[in-house]
């Protein structure tokens, strides 16, 4: 029992971290174009993240269900895989890199369980989807999907920018500030409640993963009558996660909390380093980020809200001249992406293998 609400423990730690370390997804672009100052745009972050992590429960079934077997994910598998995504990930906070918290979390729980099993034969990677086309497991729902949301994204924010420079060139600049530093509130605030719908549910899908791994083991049978509420099950395949309120209040609270401790490091990246903005630009960018994380999170896609905002900045930044974008900070940034699940992987392997080696876990 002590050992499961260590992992729960954990997973809100990852979720506080993950809250500021991706703040800037849905705020850089508002605080560098100067319509909200940055405690402003981190507040504002914080209420819509709240309310989108209350929204859904897609991507918390991907995360308990549909990427490795439920029977291998025991307390020492899931603590592995948090520990792995939260050294990543102040790894990149620390040196500014806006990576994937997501990715991070997907890699970390491959590769304890991997290494808990001793075998490649526990990851799903690909099951047919019901309409016969489209496959789930790891494939379907996360190595395609980061590809195609950068890719959307930059091509988005790159469409979005294009139309709105034809319908505003006889415009003048003062009328064009004017009108979307107050679209870009509207924008802005979709881009944090989506963040929300993708982002907190993976939290709650590790905590689901604890609670049915110990109900399942036993450590959760001898619970007194006013505790029964932490027995659960994982889904069978296909099937929704029934995710108790009381997680899905506690893991946006805490997702909150991280949001207003900010994140100034990454803002500074995304909204100032890549590429200059005014609130037009930002408005394009956040309107393309937000449309495709919420096609994600609708259809259980556990994508990075990092990559697609980031995408969508130089694809506006694209739109106004390929020349407009500093190169040298995108190709950090890539290699930060490349490197998020290989390396959060690798992590948590080898902190399942030392629990092994001393004899703490099988």
């Amino acid at each position: 029992m002590t050992l499961i609400l260590v992992v729960i423990l954990t997973a809100l730690v990852f979720e506080f971290i993950n809250g500021f370390h991706d703040t800037a997804n849905s705020i850089a672009t508002i605080v560098a174009t100067r319509v909200l100052t940055p405690r402003q745009a981190v507040m504002m972050a914080a209420v819509t993240n709240l309310i989108g992590a209350l929204w859904g429960t897609a991507v918390a079934t991907t995360i308990a269900s549909g990427l490795v077997d439920p029977t291998v994910a025991s307390q020492e598998v899931l603590m592995c895989a948090l520990l792995g995504a939260i050294i990543w990930n102040l790894l990149t906070w620390y040196v500014g890199l806006p990576s994937s918290s997501s990715h991070a979390l997907v890699g970390g729980l491959v590769g304890a369980a991997v290494a808990a099993a001793g075998s490649w034969d526990v990851v799903i990677w690909s099951v047919p989807g019901r309409d016969g086309w489209y496959p789930t497991g790891l494939l379907g729902k996360v190595i395609i999907p980061m590809f195609a949301s950068p890719l959307l994204g930059f091509l988005l924010g790159f469409l979005v920018m294009g139309v709105l420079f034809a319908l505003l060139r006889n415009a003048t600049p003062k009328a064009v500030n004017s009108i979307f530093g107050k679209a870009q509130l509207a924008s802005a605030m979709s881009m944090g409640f989506m963040h929300g719908t993708n982002d907190a549910q993976k939290t709650m899908g590790i905590i689901a993963l604890a609670l049915a791994a110990g109900t399942a083991s036993g450590r959760l049978s001898e619970l007194p009558s006013w505790l029964s509420f932490l027995q659960t099950a994982p889904p069978a395949a296909g099937e929704k996660l029934a995710i108790a309120t009381w997680i899905k209040v506690m893991c946006a609270v805490v997702m909150a909390a991280g949001t207003a401790s900010g994140g100034w490091r990454i803002i500074k990246t995304l909204g100032h380093k890549m590429v200059r903005l005014q609130p037009v630009h930002g408005f394009a960018a956040e309107t393309g980020a937000a449309a495709i994380i919420g096609f994600a999170s609708h259809f259980g896609f556990p994508v990075s809200t990092t990559h697609t905002v980031s995408a969508s900045i130089m694809g506006v930044g694209a739109a106004k001249r390929f020349s407009a974008l500093k190169w040298t900070v995108v190709e950090r940034m890539v290699w930060a992406w490349i490197f998020t699940i290989p390396v959060s992987a690798t992590i948590a392997f080898w902190l399942m293998r030392l629990l092994q080696g001393v004899g703490y876990a099988n």
